[in-house]
């Protein structure tokens, strides 16, 4: 927590904006007249029915109108009543004046799509002599009450700014954190203006490094976390301290194609890492705050799996990159069948041609030989003891683990085609695919180890052969006709290989976009949730990514 005495603001000047001219709050509301949109506290008249349904155009345009004017003006209590949470929205719009103490807001709204209705906020901080400007977008949608059936605000902590979440407050006053300059590895500044993506993360190494970077605290306004050991977010600084410089792994323009990547897709998210060293030089997301799947995430990987697949069959002595195997249309597990995509089959493949492909019958049949017990544990112990997944990584910041646990029946078959229980994140499987080329595993990290003294995970070398193979089989897939990553690797130079993947996600329509892929020396992983196939949407977003790398 940080410090901020909390005083109460008297005489702060509030507006709102409608068609673009600022009128003073009260005028606002005394100009809607009696519009029958009432608050949470309205009575509706013994006469009067109850109404249900949709709110209409026009109850949207008066209940944001009348709570956006209360807000502007400062009346948390007269806001809060047009909400259909009155009690939690008076404690936020309460600590806007008295904790963050704003002075000073105009709200414009913009045009409504429905019951949502956008709005820009200009508001002015003061705390101890210093001001500064504070503007931001968000949003409000308004529903009809469950039991006066009126229209009203559906309350939520981001109406008030979007990176709020439930239990999170709003404070201005002086940091309890040292302030840091964060460096790329060419010594370049990262701000989380310029990289959007990496304000959770700029945050994080603030709280671990501060002190340690010898920087001094600064006034500020920011969100106190939810969680006593969370991560207080800085939304404005009103007077900077002294920078403590932390140097990270990152590469400014590395990351900058990672931040245009993202934005090609809703629910995408990025990542890449050095192989022969394991330094994270990207990490994107978007949207570029909230969660951060990109490091996060624990989701299926759907056939990049078959990355580490490939390399526990070789092994095994199942098979090798050039060896004949089956590809039929389906193959039965256990009493469950599992299907090629669209059913195809192919004549007569080799494990390398199968994985181009992505042929799932491939890469479950050839398994059958090594019985049951060891068939429910190899992938674990390929995953755990050759590319660190399963080990605890210490990257300099918060980062999910990769998961491939032991599984039994038809849930084995699954895992070796990522999904099953099989959880990756882009971090997790970028890190496979430098892994398979590098032919030894770098536990990740984003700061030097010797920052903080802090243990790295490691893991055994392939053995002799294996990573040359696996090589060998994700260039075939970027560069050969029939390779499902061929498409998205052609603008990539140099060398290069590449794995797509496809994910089924319970309750979800359309499948998961994963994509994997290294150019040189740099590796990269994307993400894009509900994308559909690897090689379409998660693709692209892999290739920008590495056409930045060396």
């Amino acid at each position: 927590m940080r410090s901020g005495t909390k005083v109460a603001v008297i005489g702060g000047v509030f507006a709102v904006v409608v068609g673009g001219v600022g009128y003073g709050a009260y005028n606002v509301l005394d100009g809607l007249g009696d519009s029958g949109v009432g608050g949470g506290k309205d009575i509706t008249a013994a006469s009067e029915e109850v109404r249900t349904g949709p709110v209409t155009k026009q109850e949207t345009a008066e209940t944001s109108k009348k709570f956006l004017a209360a807000w502007a003006k400062g009346d948390a209590a007269g806001a809060s009543q047009l909400t259909n949470n009155e009690a939690d929205a008076e404690s936020l719009l309460t600590q806007y004046s008295e904790s963050a103490h704003v002075t000073k807001a105009v709200i414009t709204p913009g045009t409504a799509t429905g019951s949502k209705v956008p709005y820009t906020v200009r508001a002015t901080v003061s705390y101890k002599g210093k001001t500064k400007a504070w503007s931001y977008e968000s949003d409000l949608t308004v529903v009809r009450g469950l039991t006066t059936g009126h229209a009203l605000v559906d309350w939520k902590p981001a109406v008030v700014h979007p990176e709020l979440r439930a239990g999170e407050t709003l404070e201005t006053g002086e940091a309890s954190t040292a302030s840091i300059e964060a460096v790329d590895r060419n010594g370049q500044v990262l701000s989380k203006e310029k990289y959007p993506s990496l304000g959770g993360i700029l945050d994080e190494l603030r709280k671990k490094y501060g002190e340690k970077a010898g920087g001094s605290t600064g006034i500020e306004t920011w969100i106190n976390s939810a969680n006593a050991d969370g991560i207080d977010k800085t939304l404005l600084t009103l007077a900077k301290g002294k920078p403590g410089r932390v140097p990270t792994t990152l590469d400014a323009k590395v990351q900058a194609a990672a931040e245009r990547a993202v934005k090609k897709f809703d629910k995408t998210s990025v990542t890449a890492v050095e192989p022969s060293t394991g330094a994270i030089r990207a990490i994107a997301n978007n949207p570029a705050s909230g969660f951060e799947p990109a490091r996060s995430g624990a989701v299926a990987p759907g056939s990049t799996m078959k990355i580490i697949t490939a390399a526990m069959i070789i092994q095994n002595g199942l098979g090798n990159a050039n060896s004949a195997v089956e590809c039929p249309s389906t193959v039965p597990w256990e009493g469950v069948t599992f299907h090629n995509l669209d059913e195809f089959s192919m004549p007569h493949p080799t494990l390398k041609t199968a994985f181009a492909r992505s042929c799932n019958t491939a890469f479950i049949k050839p398994v059958l030989p090594l019985g049951a017990g060891k068939r429910d544990t190899a992938l674990r112990d390929e995953a755990g003891q050759y590319f660190g997944i399963g080990q605890v990584w210490r990257t300099g910041i918060a980062t999910v683990d990769g998961k491939v646990p032991a599984s039994e029946g038809a849930e084995t078959a699954a895992s070796y085609i990522g999904q099953g229980k099989v959880q990756m994140n882009p971090l997790n499987m970028a890190s496979v695919t430098a892994t398979a080329v590098n032919g030894r595993f770098r536990q990740p990290y984003i700061v030097a180890q010797s920052l903080d003294n802090r243990v790295f995970a490691t893991a055994n070398p392939l053995p002799g052969g294996v990573s040359a193979q696996l090589k060998e089989m994700l260039h075939y897939t970027a560069t050969a006709p029939e390779g499902t990553a061929t498409q998205a690797m052609a603008r990539v130079g140099g060398d290069k290989g590449a794995k797509t993947g496809s994910a089924e996600i319970g309750g979800h329509a359309t499948s998961d976009s994963w994509f994997t892929g290294f150019s040189n020396d740099l590796a990269a992983a994307a993400l894009v949730q509900s994308g559909g196939h690897g090689g379409d949407a998660a693709g692209p977003v892999v290739a920008e990514v590495l056409l930045a790398g060396p």
